[in-house]
């Protein structure tokens, strides 16, 4: 057990790494497609856009976890993050599109907790069938 602890926390180190990378990635990406500053609202104690952002990260870890299961490249997790990231991007932008009436950028930056809600359910709830999917 202990002859295979080197190997095993420098695989640790590696995929908290890719992680990292993903959600500073993410993170910046997701940034870009919104419509107000989310470091802004976050910074002012906007809570739905903190919700919004934290569920759009996690959804980012669910992926990336369940992409590493079954993955004994790294390369494929880093790949199939960068999907997962595509993904979460393509689920803001369709639900936008098929809820026009409903303006999401302007509800959560105007602190529509009910809307951070349901996108967060949203969000995590599609992470988790990307996830397997990938597996």
């Amino acid at each position: 057990m202990l002859r295979h602890f080197g190997t095993d926390l420098l695989h640790v180190g590696i995929g908290l790494l890719i992680l990292f990378a993903a959600l500073l990635v993410g993170y910046y990406i997701f940034s870009l497609i919104t419509r107000y500053n989310d470091n802004k609202e976050i910074a002012e104690g906007n809570e739905a856009a903190g919700m919004y952002m934290g569920s759009k990260l996690l959804g980012l870890c669910i992926i990336v976890g369940l992409v590493s299961i079954n993955s004994n490249n790294w390369l494929d997790v880093i790949i199939w993050s960068a999907v997962g990231i595509v993904i979460l991007c393509l689920v803001y932008i369709i639900f936008d599109l098929i809820t026009p009436s409903t303006k999401v950028c302007e509800q959560i930056k105007n602190g529509n907790m009910a809307m951070a809600q349901l996108l967060r359910s949203l969000i995590i709830g599609i992470s988790f069938v990307i996830g397997t999917f990938l597996m």
